[in-house]
């Protein structure tokens, strides 16, 4: 086991070593399922992110609200940017070819891009509540300009916790590949197995946990609210909110509860075979909530569509215009042109 201090199912790492005491191996169809899903999770992603900011940024009214749907759909584009990586890494059978710093810089953007998703999320259901109860003191205080220092907040205390990312995440080369792997750099396994669970913990606490107790208490609460006043309602915003943290809860649970369920290899084999199936899929699920968000904007925010039918529209009308604008000036150039070539035909006639 000395060999394997440093083995992790964890993301990207699931396939890193060929044995582990009876043997290591890699199934072709969990291959096969975490292709199919980081590439639909790259194009439905970086598509539907890509239109939410563009919508967000340029097409719609500046609001709180709009701020913090841009920024949760910032993070994910920015995380589908990076997914091509991991599909090569999976396709070659994880052989990374693209370095120590971009090994660092793919971790490093994953775990800010899960940081960033569930602090934005905890941010809109704690706004949703002060929103919606507290509604005179909302008025006041709810601004864009603060809106947007709370996501630069955001933005930096996801990119402080994902820092360990930057300094654990290394690469060897091992068994004629080049794996990208969390090394915990300890001379005994004790002290190794001691950072992987602060690194765990911390993860799923900070990442996870407390996020959802925050998010669970203010939901309990408005909840309350809403029964027992006829003032207050849930708008269609809000339900699209309840869904997105639904979506992130059922998506990154089973990847934190695999997480966790990792931590007994250092003691024990047993949970090796359950680990090895499960951790490629609960991954993959992981993975693919990035591209969710922008699908339940579109099913469940009745603005949010017509807003993107009316830029449609108006992509397509500016479009048809610039093409009947290069048409008439096609014609506008070729008229002179043939009838200067008709002048000396005429002029020898004469």
């Amino acid at each position: 086991m000395e060999e394997f201090e440093n083995y992790s199912y964890e993301y990207l790492e699931y396939g890193d070593f060929e044995e582990v005491e009876q043997g290591y191996v890699q199934r072709e169809a969990l291959h096969i399922i975490s292709v199919v899903i980081y590439s639909i999770s790259f194009v439905l992603g970086l598509i539907g992110n890509g239109i939410v900011i563009w919508v967000m940024a340029f097409k719609s009214k500046r609001t709180v609200n709009s701020v913090w749907l841009q920024n949760l759909a910032m993070a994910d584009f920015l995380f589908v940017l990076f997914l091509p990586f991991s599909i090569d890494y999976v396709l070659r059978d994880f052989h990374w070819k693209f370095g120590l710093a971009m090994c660092k810089l793919n971790s490093f953007v994953s775990m800010v891009n899960m940081y960033a998703s569930v602090f934005f999320l905890t941010v809109l259901s704690l706004d949703r509540y002060f929103s919606l109860v507290h509604i005179s003191r909302a008025q006041r205080l709810r601004t864009v300009q603060r809106a947007w220092g709370v996501c630069g907040g955001v933005w930096g205390l996801a990119a402080a916790i994902s820092f360990p990312a930057l300094i654990l995440r290394d690469t060897i080369q091992l068994h004629n590949r080049v794996v990208c792997f969390n090394n915990f750099y300890a001379e005994d396994r004790h002290t190794a197995a001691l950072r992987h669970i602060a690194m765990v913990t911390v993860r799923a606490l900070v990442g996870f946990l407390l996020p959802f107790c925050a998010i669970s208490v203010s939901s309990i609460l408005l909840a309350v609210q809403v029964h027992r006043s006829d003032s207050a309602r849930l708008s269609s915003f809000s339900r699209t909110i309840s869904a997105l943290i639904l979506a992130f809860f059922l998506c990154w649970a089973p990847f934190h509860i695999f997480s966790l369920m990792e931590l007994s290899m250092h003691s024990t084999l047993y949970l090796h075979v359950v680990l090895q199936t499960g951790f490629p899929l609960a991954t993959s699920l992981a993975f693919f909530n990035s591209c969710i968000n922008p699908l339940l904007y579109v099913l469940l925010g009745k603005k949010v569509r017509r807003m993107l039918k009316r830029s449609c529209l108006d992509i397509t009308k500016s479009s048809l215009q610039e093409i009947s604008q290069s048409i008439s000036a096609t014609e506008s150039v070729s008229a002179p042109v043939s009838c200067t070539a008709e002048e000396p035909t005429a002029l020898s006639a004469v």
